[in-house]
């Protein structure tokens, strides 16, 4: 298989986990922002390939410093709470077709919101050096270029994800009521506050 490919499957198959990125991009996307959804899978492309060069190059060693790791786990559960408390803040005063919240409202804002929220779980780098770990063993990857293209790869996998997503949100949103968007911000909002408590419970164990 090429890099590329293999790069291109992980990072497919791993953003279409459910997670906070994917519960903010539908809830975006049924507001009516096809683009915003889009961004939202760009922030996190990026992210995620970041994340999977800094696994690579071994960055995650620095996450065995116990203030570091602890550090940046509380920081990214207060991201995600943050989300979540003004998912829900919406769903009790948004109107459909009614403005959207001020870090979506445009692609490049929901871009930035992306990064951000993405970012917010540095403990990915870990799985990422897991992955290259495996694949340098299969002899899948081997030196800075293949790396670079395995990267590249989890990238274009992870936009594409969220491409199909906000396209498949789009073409079912005209049957979206009012009531059904309020349900989405609602769950989008607790499920974003759940994986900020179970980020910042994770980094405090981990850091004991």
């Amino acid at each position: 298989m090429h890099v590329v490919a293999l790069g291109f499957g992980l990072g497919f198959v791993v953003a279409a986990a459910i997670g906070p990125i994917s519960l903010l991009c539908i809830r975006t996307v049924l507001r009516g922002a096809l683009g915003t959804g889009i961004a939202i899978g760009a922030g996190a492309a990026v992210i995620d390939a970041t994340y999977a060069l800094l696994g690579a190059i071994g960055a995650g060693r620095l996450l065995e410093i116990d203030a570091l790791a602890l550090t940046l786990g509380l920081v990214g559960a207060a991201v995600l709470a943050l989300l979540g408390l003004r998912t829900l803040w919406s769903a009790f005063r948004v109107r459909l077709g009614g403005e959207s919240d001020d870090e979506v409202a445009t692609p490049a804002r929901a871009f930035l919101t992306s990064l951000a929220a993405t970012a917010s779980n540095p403990t990915t780098i870990l799985s990422w050096a897991a992955v290259f770990a495996a694949a340098s063993t299969a002899s899948a990857v081997d030196g800075t270029g293949e790396t670079l293209l395995l990267c590249l790869g989890v990238g274009c996998g992870t936009l594409t994800w969220f491409t199909v997503l906000s396209l498949g949100l789009t073409a079912i949103r005209a049957r979206v009521g009012d009531r059904l968007l309020k349900a989405v911000d609602i769950g989008s909002g607790l499920g974003l506050l759940l994986f900020s408590g179970a980020l910042g419970v994770r980094a405090a164990r981990d850091a004991q």
